[in-house]
């Protein structure tokens, strides 16, 4: 008998993607619920992590919400990078506050998908809006022989 799908999603996205991905980590960013399709993750907006008006930079809340999407639109185990994205801020986030990023799916196929994204305070209340659509990662074929063009 195999394991549900979404014990082989956590088991996926924490050994391979997580794992993998250095920059999510360095940002303190924890993965906290995963689904086919779906994940939640956060992280607490550290002092380096602000701007000149003493509030978390965008870029750094784009990043959440962009690793919220990567991990989500790859839950199934095929490779998808993001092939374009936008963000929509509500709200400034002080430093110290514990932020977290929800990712669902709006449409998928086999070529690609679309992913919106919650970044929300801890009380649920919306901070920024983020839709990101991703593109399957094609690898280009190696050539047979050493000599072959590519």
């Amino acid at each position: 008998m195999l394991p549900p799908m979404h014990c082989v999603v956590r088991v996926l996205l924490r050994t391979r993607l997580y794992a993998g991905d250095t920059a999510s980590r360095a940002l303190g960013i924890e993965l906290l619920d995963t689904a086919p399709g779906s994940v939640r993750v956060a992280m607490t907006v550290r002092a380096d992590m602000v701007n000149g008006h003493g509030i978390c930079h965008g870029g750094i809340l784009f990043t959440l919400a962009d690793s919220a999407f990567a991990f989500a639109c790859n839950s199934y185990g095929e490779p998808m990078v993001a092939a374009g994205a936008s963000i929509e801020f509500l709200a400034p986030v002080p430093k110290g506050a514990r932020v977290t990023a929800t990712a669902t799916e709006t449409s998928r196929t086999s070529r690609g998908g679309i992913y919106d994204v919650v970044v929300a305070r801890e009380t649920g209340e919306p901070l920024a809006y983020f839709r990101g659509r991703c593109a399957r990662l094609r690898i280009p074929a190696q050539p047979l022989f050493k000599d072959e063009p590519k």
